[in-house]
């Protein structure tokens, strides 16, 4: 990945971060806010509650007095319900409502209902048929419909509020999480671009097998081998004079060709890398002295047949190996260097045969 595509997933990113922080933020505002208009909505309920209850127990005053019963309890229930709506104290846990209309028309009910008291005193002192109490009351009654529907309007208005408030949540928390999955596919995609560019370089990218690097990993392990292990080193003989003579690229398909015939009869299960330009190196675990052998002679009989069909280039090659049963505490790395010896050692031999023909 170029420097210039690392700047600018680092800037999507970052506006990423900071568009998530808003939106949280945001969220959390939403939240409180929607918390104190809940509250309120519950709030205004007893409101409404406690103002219709003011006109039934009016109503049932007015009826008592009329009937020459006095109860002057009711009349403090009255005043202190009143009292409670106006000012929000008391002992009902009433609240006050910011709006302007109710408010006009409670002060309006608060200030009738003196009015009111004073009919009734006039009732207790001459009887109701000498007041004025009747129409006095209906008047009241009106006037204590339209605190109780002011107030059923604050609360359509709050209910409104909350809707509102729960429809941008709902609608940042979509965005947070379709963010959150956006993210979610690009760390996937920068996973993968990350798995794939580490298997490249690990992978020799002329034969497609685990290069130098990898081999090395593995030879890196120090700890001693459990089981029975083999490991086989193989070079390729005469690559410099076939590129010398015939071109590189011939010698490049040679080490190809070697490449594909010794990756197909090693079980796909054991580890096959190019160590160098011209080595490759075997690595086969739970097996036997057989079939390493085996092995061996599979991959003579493919090399024979390859090198019959009258190519051009032919395949010629050392080897050397080695078992983890013939040493006492033996790690890969030793193993390796017991195999890279016995493969130098296979290969003066066929080149002191060759001088020899």
């Amino acid at each position: 990945m170029s420097s210039a595509e690392l700047n600018k997933n680092k800037k999507i990113r970052t506006m990423e971060t900071v568009v998530q922080s808003v939106l949280i933020l945001i969220l959390m505002i939403l939240v409180i806010l929607l918390m104190s208009e809940i509250g309120r909505l519950q709030g205004t309920a007893r409101v409404i509650n406690y103002a219709g209850l003011v006109r039934g127990a009016t109503q049932r005053e007015v009826k008592l007095e009329i009937t020459g019963y006095q109860n002057d309890e009711l009349i403090q229930y009255l005043d202190d319900i009143l009292n409670g709506l106006k000012y929000g104290d008391g002992n009902y846990n009433l609240i006050t409502l910011d709006d302007t209309d109710y408010n006009k028309k409670l002060d309006a009910q608060i200030e009738y209902w003196g009015n009111l008291k004073r009919q009734i005193r006039k009732v207790r002192e001459l009887g109701y048929e000498d007041t004025d109490i009747v129409e006095v009351s209906e008047t009241y009654f009106d006037m204590a419909d339209e605190t109780v529907f002011a107030a059923e309007n604050y609360s359509v208005q709050t209910a409104g509020k909350i809707r509102a408030l729960e429809t941008a949540s709902a609608v940042d928390m979509l965005i947070l999480v379709i963010l959150m999955i956006m993210q979610m596919v690009s760390a996937v995609r920068i996973t993968r671009k990350n798995k794939i560019l580490e298997q490249k370089a690990y992978i020799d990218l002329h034969t497609g097998l685990p290069n130098k690097s990898r081999c090395e990993e593995i030879f890196h392990d120090m700890r001693a081998i459990k089981g029975e292990v083999a490991c086989i080193i193989f070079d390729l003989n005469n690559l410099k004079i076939t590129n010398d003579t015939l071109g590189h690229s011939v010698g490049d398909q040679l080490i190809m060709n070697f490449a594909c015939l010794l990756r197909n009869v090693v079980p796909m299960k054991n580890f096959v890398g190019r160590y160098g330009g011209d080595e490759f190196v075997v690595v086969i675990c739970d097996t036997s002295k057989e079939e390493v052998e085996n092995i061996l002679n599979q991959l003579q009989e493919e090399v024979d047949q390859f090198n019959r069909y009258g190519r051009n280039e032919t395949i010629s090659y050392a080897y050397g190996w080695a078992f983890s049963k013939d040493y006492t505490d033996c790690t890969l790395r030793v193993l390796f260097d017991k195999a890279d010896h016995y493969m130098y050692e296979n290969k003066r031999d066929k080149k002191e045969a060759s001088k020899n023909e």
